[in-house]
């Protein structure tokens, strides 16, 4: 009998287990596979071509919105790690007044409504009278993505043994040569984590650019969007499968990566 009730329960576990992953990955098969398809109305599959993707190297505006976000990804991740692994230490080691305060209001961007953020982002540069643009939208990505950086690199430091810095210091290093050989390349893991996490929310944002975006500086999933209203052509679905193709080619190699540490 119990042997049975193991079985039974590993049947269901796989049938359950395969429902996600279907569930998970069946969108993305299909945007692959259309991305392939003759027909430009992507409602049936209709035979195998591959001129969709060099028709996505001619849509000079779909690539255009891709190396804008892109760009203000990089520089707003980039920025968002520095000031919140800072942020961050300073956060996990000192006391000081005000603290439980601003360790609060950290969860601000992340709870609230994206388009309650959206527009306090707008109506602040709109009384700044800062022209919006792709300065605006790395502000705006730098807001909503710092936070998760943070708390990503404190629960890093939350094991982290001080005693490695302080027989450093008793060598005769000081504290940015402390911080810099020591605390920085052990706590890398969780500031790699904060900057993968903040660079995919900035990739894939549009209700933040929505509202922060100037006529020059429209991101990918806005320019997806103008085409959602007019039907999405089959070079979108090209692009698209290459990002996702580029992405699981970083996840393996960072899995393969972690795997080889872990055996050394």
């Amino acid at each position: 009998m119990e042997r049975q009730n193991n079985l039974s329960v590993k049947i269901f576990s796989r049938v359950f287990s395969f429902f996600v992953f279907l569930f998970l990955y069946a969108p993305i098969v299909v945007v692959i596979l259309f991305s392939f398809n003759v027909s430009k109305r992507n409602i049936v599959f209709e035979g195998f071509t591959l001129k969709w993707y060099g028709e996505m190297l001619n849509n000079s505006a779909l690539l255009n919105s891709f190396y804008n976000s892109l760009i203000v990804a990089a520089v707003s991740t980039t920025i968002a790690v520095i000031v919140g692994t800072l942020a961050a230490i300073a956060m996990h080691r000192y006391k000081f007044k005000g603290k439980g305060i601003i360790d609060a209001l950290m969860y601000v961007p992340i709870v609230i409504p994206e388009i309650v953020l959206g527009i306090s982002l707008l109506s602040s540069f709109a009384l700044a009278n800062v022209p919006l643009g792709n300065i605006t939208l790395i502000i705006a990505h730098t807001t909503f993505s710092m936070p998760f950086v943070v708390f990503t690199v404190k629960a890093r430091l939350s094991g982290f043994d001080r005693s490695l810095e302080e027989a450093a210091m008793d060598l005769g290093a000081n504290r940015i040569k402390v911080l810099l050989g020591i605390t920085i390349p052990i706590i890398t893991p969780g500031i790699i984590s904060g900057a993968a996490l903040a660079f995919t929310l900035s990739i894939d944002d549009f209700v933040v650019s929505f509202f922060t975006t100037g006529a020059s500086s429209v991101t990918f999933p806005l320019k997806i969007m103008e085409f959602v209203r007019s039907g999405i052509r089959p070079d979108v679905y090209a692009l698209s499968s290459i990002i996702m193709l580029a992405t699981f080619i970083v996840v393996i190699a960072s899995q393969v990566a972690a795997y080889r540490k872990s055996k050394e």
